[in-house]
């Protein structure tokens, strides 16, 4: 079976998927429900910290900063955190993460609606300095890269009973495989990726921060996301198995965070 509206097979890294739920079978692969199941349950603790109560814009806007900054420097722009809270960084790559970290919130209603719309702000927000202006928005991709696109906007509008996580993996590791712009795909693929997260109700405020847990383990992000686009059965779970550790480790920062905010220990920013 197709996704609905789709008139050719999905395909998931690259893996023709002929079930009625094409995330379905992902589940049955070693180890990665028990990776669902055990990130689920760390964002939830995270989430439940007492700082979030009443310092919650002061954690949101931490945890913003560091996942741009986190996600620019697995795009090779990698900078001290200090100085871009300070705002000498003038990188284009981690002015377009920072704008892209502040509007998410603000995505996330709208991401499964029309997440081809989105996809095109986020592109516009990442790489407004880095490229031609009349590209902004516009994917650059043929015509298998379309249809693979297409397929992939139908899961995010489309409903399914499976993890948040194991949706928000799959969308971050098919952007990634697909680069369906000029400049900036990993940026964009990461902020979807959180977006899923959000509109599918495991971080609604987007207060987890993923994207530094991408960062502490980047060379498995590079291998494990090479992996799942060759479409394997091994490649896909070691993908998988990466995202809900990241996950993990980017609840453990936001608690991390919490922390800091509540003993008053976060530097006021310069931005």
């Amino acid at each position: 079976m197709c996704l609905p509206a789709c008139h050719l097979p999905p395909r998931i890294g690259g893996m023709v998927c002929d079930v009625e739920d094409p995330l379905a079978p992902l589940m049955e692969l070693a180890e990665v429900a028990d990776a669902m199941e055990q990130a689920r349950a760390d964002v939830d603790r995270a989430l439940w910290h007492r700082a979030l109560r009443n310092n919650g814009a002061a954690v949101a806007t931490e945890v913003s900063l560091r996942c741009a900054v986190a996600s620019a420097a697995l795009e090779g722009a990698e900078y001290d955190l200090d100085d871009v809270r300070a705002g000498t960084v003038t990188d284009p790559l981690v002015q377009g993460a920072l704008r892209v970290a502040t509007e998410l919130p603000t995505l996330a209603d709208k991401w499964t609606a029309a997440p081809r719309q989105v996809l095109a702000r986020l592109h516009l927000l990442a790489a407004r300095d880095l490229g031609d202006e009349d590209d902004l928005g516009r994917p650059n991709i043929d015509r298998d890269g379309s249809v693979r696109l297409a397929t992939l906007c139908v899961l995010i509008s489309s409903k399914t009973s499976l993890p948040a996580a194991l949706v928000a993996a799959v969308v971050h590791g098919e952007l990634l495989a697909l680069r369906p712009f000029e400049h900036a795909n990993g940026i964009i693929a990461r902020a979807a990726a959180r977006l899923t997260l959000a509109s599918r109700g495991l971080d609604p405020r987007a207060l987890i921060a993923v994207d530094t847990g991408h960062a502490r383990r980047s060379p498995e992000y590079t291998g494990s996301s090479l992996a799942f686009a060759t479409g394997t059965p091994d490649g896909l779970r070691s993908w998988l198995k990466h995202y809900g550790q990241a996950i993990t480790a980017g609840a453990e920062k936001t608690t991390e965070i919490c922390n800091m905010v509540q003993k008053g220990s976060i530097p006021s920013s310069g931005n």
